[in-house]
């Protein structure tokens, strides 16, 4: 999947391939893109994310059947995120799940959306619909602690101070839009779903109230508040206990696909566990080792300079007896210190939608 706004996008877009989506990386600097989203309010494009659309008369059971969270009472006026599980518990893909009158529709990752849609489609669909609607329709998000007032001035204010993970069928600019307040960074998060042709002018009216930014920003901001980016965190092979994603997962369902290896997981010798630490200007690669008292505890997933706390954040993967905060490890050499979540607190916490 291509962005549909590649004809808007400016001269000097750095654009990058997430496995089969070529995506907005960066449109500036990341500490441009990421102060907008911590202090203002950005503008996301997301339209090379697929939409898949689940519907027809099995299409509740179908969907309750794949996704790992309880839908049975999700209404067209909710959205929710749950994980997709294959059946030997490894994840799929993360998604957003939009409640529709007659159907679903499941928003995938950046770049997971070819493998959700396989997925979906090898999972004895009897009596349902498969339908990708990414070649009609496009995502465009908005994130930040004053992107509620952007909304207003596009759409509606009313709009903006709906409950977190509601739906709201709109009109904008006269064209059926479907508008949600969902977001991935702790801050203020909307998605407006919009018809692929008028995702330009959209665009080209947020950007006058909004700061453009790539999955770079977007990315960061999201592991400083520990939200999974399942590319970055060997996400498609680690298990659900690994990742630490156990609140994507609704474990009082009856059945779901994957859930009896959870539970397998569950019930025998706690493996390793993720947790995030710090360590100055170190900037470890995936697999470096992590060391307590000289001892090899575990390896680094991810590292990237965190804008948020002023030094290196990262993920390691651990010994359950060290996924806890404050412990001071060794990592590349360097002295790390384990943290709890979210390591930046959102602006937004502190902020009224007005």
């Amino acid at each position: 999947m291509n962005s549909a706004l590649i004809g808007v996008h400016p001269e000097g877009t750095v654009f990058g391939r997430v496995n089969d989506a070529e995506i907005p990386m960066r449109y500036s600097t990341l500490e441009t893109e990421y102060e907008a989203i911590r202090q203002r309010a950005a503008v996301v494009d997301l339209s090379p994310v697929r939409l898949i659309e689940v519907r027809g008369d099995a299409a509740t059971d179908f969907i309750q059947r794949v996704l790992a969270r309880d839908v049975e009472y999700l209404t067209a006026e909710r959205c929710m995120s749950s994980l997709v599980l294959a059946a030997d518990g490894r994840i799929v893909d993360q998604v957003v799940v939009w409640g529709r009158e007659d159907g679903m529709i499941l928003e995938s990752s950046c770049g997971a959306g070819a493998g959700l849609l396989a997925h979906l489609q090898a999972q004895d669909p009897d009596g349902v619909e498969i339908i990708d609607r990414s070649p009609e329709l496009a995502v465009i998000a908005f994130e930040g602690p004053y992107c509620w007032g952007v909304i207003g001035r596009l759409i509606d204010g009313e709009l903006a101070a709906l409950p977190l993970e509601s739906v709201a069928d709109t009109t904008w600019s006269g064209v059926d839009v479907v508008f949600g307040r969902t977001g991935s960074t702790g801050e203020y998060g909307y998605k407006i779903i919009v018809p692929r042709a008028e995702a330009p002018k959209l665009w080209g009216l947020a950007v006058e109230h909004a700061t453009p930014v790539g999955l770079e920003a977007l990315e960061l901001a999201m592991l400083e508040v520990r939200q999974p980016v399942l590319r970055h965190e060997d996400g498609h092979r680690a298990s659900v206990c690994e990742l630490g994603a156990n609140w994507l997962v609704d474990f009082t369902k009856e059945s779901f696909i994957g859930k009896d290896a959870l539970v397998k997981e569950f019930e025998g010798t706690l493996g390793a566990r993720t947790i995030g630490f710090r360590c100055g200007t170190t900037l470890p690669a995936a697999g470096a080792s992590v060391l307590a008292a000289g001892q090899q505890i575990g390896h680094v997933v991810y590292a990237t300079h965190s804008i948020g706390i002023g030094e290196t954040l990262g993920l390691a993967r651990v010994a359950p007896e060290f996924a806890a905060a404050g412990l001071r490890l060794t990592v590349d050499d360097a002295e790390a210190v384990t943290l709890s979540s979210p390591y930046v607190t959102p602006k937004s916490w502190g902020i009224p939608v007005l």
